[in-house]
């Protein structure tokens, strides 16, 4: 094989690999649910003969989707890579989640990929791919990711490729439409009893050859003349694409004079072009006919993804600084070699009922090998959902011993003797690392600066659902959060409940799944309750009076308070009035501690009291009955009698909500808000065609905004939230919260 990759990836038990960075091509595979990425991925690794028959979606027969909750389901819902071999390369073709609640599997997949392919449907309305993919496009570009699209279905929808591509222009160009072009044109066979004539093949619109799928294997022509006008005009529109891309500033002279430029030339200034993420081809795939070997257009999509997708050599690393240092400290890159330091990357955790914990690992620099014991690096010991009691807190500073390499495939783990520099591999039992944890040279650790994740904003309160499920709560819980990052683990001091923050309800339903298949702990959800507190309407005053002595040691003691409301945020003040002594100092701490002790558990709806002041101003005690827990007594029944005496009002957190969507939604998404109490409190300009629009609105009202806002912007819309202050709930609101709780909902 020498310094090539190995090609015969469909060997039994062997895995492609590479001995080199060049050799190396990751590509994430991007795209709306439905939208085909699986399929595509069975496909292509089906014509690099990886698999000898292509799995279905419907049956739960394909590589990627071998988890038990996507054969129920029928869909993705976590990262998985399809290692595959083409014209002497190693593609790690890295198939994403489509749905908005697995945006965190995405996020893993664009950071360890060097190229993204967008896989649309022409079967969906050009509303959902916009919806689902624009964000996502404009991220990549951001970072000069480069890109290409795929056009799937074609096979089984009447549609019109030559306009999606317009629409896929309009939607993804920007300023630069002609940046979008399609490579190839479909070639229609005949039509059916149906009236649908399905795509048998491709037309090469720079080679003007006809590539016939019609079998299920290639074979090449030449056009017809009948077919040479109708590939003419978009021909010539590649070729001017192409050429305003080149580096050659004499091409499109040439061009215009009347030249006919070279087919080699215009491949090579293609190729510069895609891999610089200047010009984004349009292709086409379908799957391989009943009994065929290539699907429609996979050749040309490998071909592709080897000739014009760059290598790890060519797309700059994250850069890295020493861990424990300066948080502003600047970072360095480092180089992707070989032969350099180690500085590689968890992507991806996740647990194996057999093998235990599995990382998903990149390796940005040097070559990692089984049986070495590298320096595990985190970004702190303050994860969100990470309880402060962890006995694993030192696992983001700790030096472990390298497994097993593999390289999976499925439920397969075929094993690698080490991974180089730009390539993928996993790790078996990783004990000490997380996703997005370093992995570095233990005499010269690093650490990698963070990839963005989405704040999770969907909450779900849990509790166990018997004994022995408490007893194992804690542990799986905290399993879960350390494999997802998008996942966050809250213990509500104010409402005691546990709360698990995900991105959607079939973000959580997955993680309530895996928390009982993975780690046998079954949970039961309830309604998540937010932290609302009480205070005083008016200045009030009470009297607690705890006398008795029947025989033996009595108990008495008498406090008489005066209770006044603070401004917000004044917490609860205690100050001593008592005069002459009715009231022992010795006893005054007491009185507090009871006032402060019923003030926590609340004194009209079992909220805690907040923003009053707490006069002492009289009492009694006797010389033998009185006690500590005594006035403790009298003080919490001092308050809950001067809070029966006037209005008790609830107060209700509010957060200042800012929402990000499209122009378009704008109005809707105001509306929206204004039906949840909300007061907007203006919008802005948040790039081309978005807008940010900012609100303050009670958190009882937004429980379930991640889910509604999708509703209200047609998945275009994120948002995030922050705790502004507790104010009065209103009193039609506040009767319906102390109705509930009376009648225990």
């Amino acid at each position: 094989m020498g310094d090539k990759a190995n090609t015969r990836s469909g060997a039994a038990g062997r895995a492609p690999t590479a001995d080199r960075p060049a050799d190396v091509r990751n590509v994430v595979l991007v795209g709306h649910g439905g939208s085909g990425k699986t399929t595509l991925v069975e496909a292509l690794a089906q014509t690099a003969g990886a698999v000898g028959r292509a799995g279905r979606v419907e049956d739960g027969g394909t590589v990627s989707d071998y988890d038990a909750i996507e054969h129920r389901t029928r869909r993705s819902v976590q990262l998985s890579l399809v290692p595959v071999a083409w014209d002497g390369c190693k593609i790690n073709l890295l198939d994403t989640p489509g749905y908005a609640d697995f945006v965190g599997e995405l996020r893993a997949g664009l950071r360890a990929a060097d190229a993204a392919l967008f896989v649309v449907s022409a079967a969906q309305e050009a509303d959902a791919v916009a919806g689902a993919t624009r964000a996502v496009w404009e991220e990549c570009a951001a970072v000069g990711m480069p890109r290409a699209i795929v056009v799937t279905h074609l096979d089984t929808a009447r549609t019109d490729y030559a306009g999606l591509t317009g629409v896929l222009a309009a939607l993804f160009g920007g300023d630069d439409p002609d940046a979008i072009l399609p490579l190839y044109l479909p070639v229609h066979g005949p039509e059916g009893a149906d009236g649908h004539a399905p795509a048998t093949g491709l037309v090469g619109l720079l080679t003007e050859r006809i590539f016939d799928y019609a079998t299920g294997v290639r074979r090449e022509d030449p056009p017809d003349e009948a077919q040479r006008p109708l590939i003419a005009e978009a021909r010539a529109r590649l070729i001017e694409g192409i050429i305003a891309e080149s580096e050659d500033e004499t091409l499109m002279d040439r061009y215009l004079g009347g030249e006919r430029i070279d087919v080699g030339t215009l491949v090579e200034d293609l190729e510069k072009a895609v891999a610089r993420g200047t010009f984004h081809p349009v292709l086409a795939a379908a799957p391989a006919p009943e009994g065929g070997s290539q699907g429609l257009g996979t050749v040309e999509l490998l071909d592709l993804i080897t000739r014009g997708f760059p290598t790890p050599l060519e797309r700059p690393a994250p850069s890295v600084v020493a861990p424990g240092g300066p948080a502003d400290a600047a970072g360095t890159a480092v180089p992707c070699d070989p032969d350099g330091p180690l500085v590689a990357e968890v992507v991806k955790t996740s647990s194996d009922p057999y093998v235990g914990r599995m990382s998903l690992v990149r390796v940005f620099s040097g070559t990692l090998r089984p049986d070495e014991t590298v320096h595990v690096s985190g970004h702190g010991l303050t994860d969100p959902g990470r309880p402060a009691e962890d006995p694993d807190g030192d696992r983001h500073d700790a030096e472990e011993r390298i497994g097993a390499l593999t390289s999976p495939f499925g439920k397969q783990q075929r094993p690698l003797a080490r991974c180089v520099a730009g390539d993928l591999a996993c790790v078996a039992k990783l004990g000490r690392a997380e996703t997005g944890d370093t992995l570095s040279a233990k005499d010269a650790p690093l650490l990698m600066e963070p990839w963005s994740m989405p704040e999770p904003l969907l909450p779900v309160a849990i509790e166990a659902h018997g004994k022995a499920d408490e007893d194992r709560l804690s542990q799986g819980l905290a399993r879960l959060v350390a494999e997802d990052p998008t996942m966050r683990l809250e213990q509500n001091q104010d409402t005691h409940q546990v709360v698990l923050w995900c991105l959607g309800e079939a973000h959580a339903d997955v993680a309530l799944d895996r928390l009982r298949g993975r780690y046998g702990v079954r949970v039961d959800t309830v309604p998540h309750k937010v932290a609302l507190r009480e205070t005083f309407g008016a200045a009030s005053a009470g009297r607690g009076r705890l006398v008795k002595q029947s025989g033996g040691h009595g108990q008495y003691a008498i406090c008489e308070i005066d209770v006044e409301p603070l401004p917000a945020g004044s917490g609860i003040e205690f100050v001593d009035k008592v005069v002459g002594g009715a009231v022992p100092r010795s006893f005054i701490p007491s009185v507090e501690k009871g006032v402060r002790a019923q003030a926590a558990r609340g004194v009209a709806a079992g909220h805690p009291l907040v923003d009053v002041r707490v006069t002492l101003r009289d009492g009694k005690a006797h010389s033998v009955d009185s006690s500590d827990a005594a006035f403790q007594a009298a003080g919490a029944l001092a308050l809950r009698e001067a809070a029966a005496e006037v209005p008790v009002h609830l107060l209700e957190p509010v957060a200042e909500v800012s929402v990000l969507v499209p122009d378009e939604y704008v109005g809707a998404v105001m509306g929206d808000l204004s039906g949840r109490r909300g007061r907007v409190a203006g919008t802005e300009q948040a790039g081309p065609g978005r807008t940010l629009v900012r609100a303050e609105v009670p958190e009882i009202e937004i429980g379930r905004y991640a889910i509604d806002l999708r509703s209200v912007s047609h998945g275009t819309g994120s948002f995030d939230r922050v705790y502004v202050r507790h104010e009065p709930m209103p009193p039609q609101v506040a009767d319906r919260v102390r109705e509930q709780a009376e009648n225990g909902a």
